[in-house]
């Protein structure tokens, strides 16, 4: 009898159901899942996994380490596979994967990796992790990159990227065209749009700057923030002050993606300053091209998924004026390609950051 995957996670977030749930009707894997982690990540209904075995609790230690119970008990079970989350600060994980040297067993780390922003001790020991590892799959090619040449071996390291529920995506982005905008505005001026919490990393003080300055040439440019604020108190007042409060939209936190993909099927562009992450993603899926920072060592890996004069443009970080100018030179680049540049996005969510391409990846690879 063919002996099931043991995944043992961080956590199984939300966003991620529709993959684990492929996993789980694909590989045949048993399922042990972390309770929380350190940032506030909704959790996915782990029930609705047939292969959910245990919900694991996370107990840190010091600094930033923990431990999950629970866990290590596992690899003295009848598996002979294990996909651990791979993040060097899980003690747990480390015992996990010594015990499984000795016991010949195969442990695959599904990680970010490491880029050269987390400093040099955590580059030293997610290093070693990844080379105690059978392979490791990765969510973008900067980070493999970076790694090979750190020292890991390229045929360790496999690139899976990232996905969204893009079976309940796709049938949505016949979602244009809409009035949503016109009617709110009252314009057919041109349409930005940020989706995602409403926090400083995400710098949006400088894309409001940035319509100001627009706006003084001449160039009236609308905006929707769609997205909860957490650390963020004054947009609302800089807005005000900058004249703008016909053009920003303060839509608020949306989860209904009825309504999401009518708001990015319907803008002209995403405009993320600080990193992008999974908005890149949901962005493109709607056929949305997206502008954020150039700094890719402290970019998310979905960054990858931007193909510049393609599926968006990069602008210097922290550089109000190249961020406007790239502003301006997407639209008027844009003016008459809007459907070719609305295939392209897809093209990038079709191809690579989908669950059936990582499932495939994942198969390719453990059978």
């Amino acid at each position: 009898m063919k002996k099931k995957i043991c995944c043992i996670f961080n956590l199984a977030a939300t966003y991620r159901a529709a993959i684990y749930q492929l996993m789980d009707k694909e590989l045949d894997c048993d399922f042990y899942l972390g309770d929380r982690v350190a940032s506030p990540i909704k959790k996915m209904d782990y029930t609705s996994l047939k292969g959910y075995h245990k919900t694991l609790k996370r107990i840190d230690l010091f600094s930033h380490f923990y431990w999950q119970r629970g866990a290590v008990a596992c690899v003295f079970k009848p598996y002979s596979q294990y996909i651990l989350t791979g993040e060097p600060s899980c003690v747990s994980n480390w015992v996990i994967q010594l015990f499984a040297k000795l016991l010949r067993k195969e442990v695959y780390l599904w990680s970010h990796g490491f880029n050269g922003s987390q400093g040099k001790r955590y580059a030293q020991a997610s290093k070693l992790s990844f080379k105690l590892a059978t392979k490791g799959f990765l969510y973008g090619n900067f980070a493999r990159d970076y790694m090979i040449k750190a020292g890991v071996k390229a045929n360790k390291l496999i690139c899976i990227y990232n996905s969204l529920d893009y079976n309940s995506q796709k049938p949505l982005r016949t979602n244009y065209p809409s009035t949503i905008y016109q009617t709110h505005f009252h314009s057919d001026d041109p349409v930005l749009i940020f989706l995602g919490r409403i926090q400083k990393v995400k710098k949006l003080d400088l894309l409001i700057k940035a319509l100001h300055l627009l706006k003084e040439k001449g160039k009236i440019i609308n905006l929707a923030l769609v997205g909860k604020a957490t650390d963020v108190d004054d947009l609302e007042q800089l807005v005000e002050a900058l004249g703008l409060k016909k053009q920003v939209w303060f839509y608020g936190p949306s989860f209904d993606e009825i309504k999401n993909s009518n708001l990015f099927c319907n803008a002209d562009l995403c405009v993320s300053p600080g990193n992008i992450g999974l908005s890149a993603m949901h962005a493109l899926s709607y056929g949305c091209p997206i502008i954020t920072n150039d700094n890719f060592c402290t970019q998310m890996p979905e960054f990858e998924a931007i193909t510049e004069g393609k599926t968006g443009l990069f602008f210097e970080e922290n550089n109000l004026e190249d961020l406007t100018l790239k502003i301006e030179q997407w639209l008027d680049y844009a003016k008459d390609k809007r459907e070719s540049i609305r295939k392209d996005c897809y093209k990038v969510i079709d191809e690579h950051y989908n669950p059936t391409y990582q499932l495939n990846v994942l198969k390719e690879t453990l059978t």
